[in-house]
């Protein structure tokens, strides 16, 4: 069987120039960075020509790159990070009830310590407005953590004009980019953000690595303690392989971004033409205008999602619910309960995901494939 992943905004496979570039890290320039000696300098200089690829291509400085283990310590490390050290300028903070867990879970985790959180709604679309969030802010509000693009329908939020109104107020302002770096131009002064967080392994890089970027001048407390690494806000051994090939994943992506993106929007009508020429009820969600192009988040009315997963699985198509698997069970998506009150619509929800090494021909034969398992599903002829 030639199974085909459409599972891409859950993790994608390293590119293989990712794997050329990092090999010589484990091999040769295995020093710690940190060390004096030549491999030591070996290891800084492929850590530095990193750091400072990353920051040009966003458009911040060299310094203002912190690397981490990932886009969900990343998020952390600002959100818990400015939050805790910043106290002193109040307690309110405001965010999306859309966000990935690993920016709600730290919300949580500071309401618990005493911070007050705006969790603001969003329309049917799952876009929040610059309005709301204008009317949440208070003289008390020092942060603001919005999404750059949806992980689950691919919504992309209005990031420039929410930074416009957060620069007239002390709020800092921090956006989880992990699945827009790569796939959308980003510029950290044209969006007015104070943090971003990215992570590797979306871009077809490896797994365990990110990065945060922190506006010179924001002070935020770390969540690690130890050696003085990344200029003291992120103690541990920096992952030197990780950070060598993110770099190399972020420059394929950067030269092939255009390209990829016209590639997923065709695909995506592939599938809505093979989906209409079967005859089946579906409903995609998300922003039709503003979105990621490589996201496509479709709700089959009448469907259990997880036996959809499962057959669809059987039938050698991989593809997520983009929601939590419990003990077996797939909770109700909390972006797409977020977006509307039709629990059926949520219940059968998946998420299609394209990305490096798909073809016309597989997306062709998993839309196809999904008809057929809709249709049985269904009991239809």
């Amino acid at each position: 069987m030639n199974r085909i992943y459409l599972d891409h905004a859950a993790t994608s496979p390293v590119h293989p120039d990712v794997v050329a570039a990092m090999k010589p890290y484990y091999e040769t320039f295995f020093g710690n960075p940190s060390s004096i000696h030549h491999f030591g300098r070996e290891a800084r200089r492929g850590l530095d020509e990193s750091r400072e690829y990353i920051a040009k291509t966003i458009g911040a400085a060299f310094d203002e790159i912190i690397f981490t283990s990932g886009g969900t310590e990343a998020d952390n490390l600002a959100i818990r990070g400015y939050a805790e050290a910043n106290m002193s300028k109040g307690t309110h903070l405001i965010t999306t009830k859309i966000e990935h867990h690993g920016v709600l879970h730290a919300f949580h985790y500071l309401e618990r310590q005493g911070f007050s959180v705006t969790y603001l709604d969003v329309d049917d679309t799952g876009k929040v407005t610059v309005e709301q969030v204008e009317k949440a802010l208070t003289d008390e509000t020092i942060l603001v953590s919005i999404m750059y693009g949806n992980n689950e329908v691919g919504t992309v939020q209005p990031i420039a004009s929410i930074g416009r109104l957060l620069s007239s107020h002390q709020a800092v302002f921090h956006t989880d980019a992990v699945q827009a770096i790569g796939t959308k131009s980003i510029n950290v002064n044209e969006l007015g953000v104070d943090f971003l967080a990215a992570a590797g392994h979306k871009i077809n890089g490896p797994n365990g690595i990110g990065f945060l970027y922190a506006r010179k001048g924001r002070a935020f407390a770390p969540l690690l303690f130890g050696g003085e690494q990344e200029k003291k806000r992120r103690a541990g051994t920096e992952n030197v392989p990780g950070v060598i090939g993110m770099a190399k994943a972020l420059y394929i992506a950067e030269k092939e971004r255009i390209g990829r993106n016209e590639s997923y929007r065709h695909f995506r009508q592939i599938m809505l033409s093979t989906f209409d020429s079967g005859q089946i009820n579906y409903i995609v969600n998300g922003c039709e205008k503003a979105r990621l192009d490589h996201i496509f988040n479709v709700s089959f009315p009448g469907i259990n999602v997880e036996s959809l997963l499962m057959n669809l699985d059987l039938e050698g198509v991989a593809v997520s619910s983009g929601s939590a698997c419990t003990a077996g069970s797939i909770d109700p998506s909390h972006v797409l309960t977020a977006m509307f009150n039709d629990e059926s619509r949520s219940h059968s929800a998946v998420r299609f995901s394209f990305g490096y090494g798909n073809t016309e021909e597989q997306v062709r034969k998993a839309a196809e494939v999904t008809v057929a398992v809709v249709k049985r599903l269904m009991n239809i002829d």
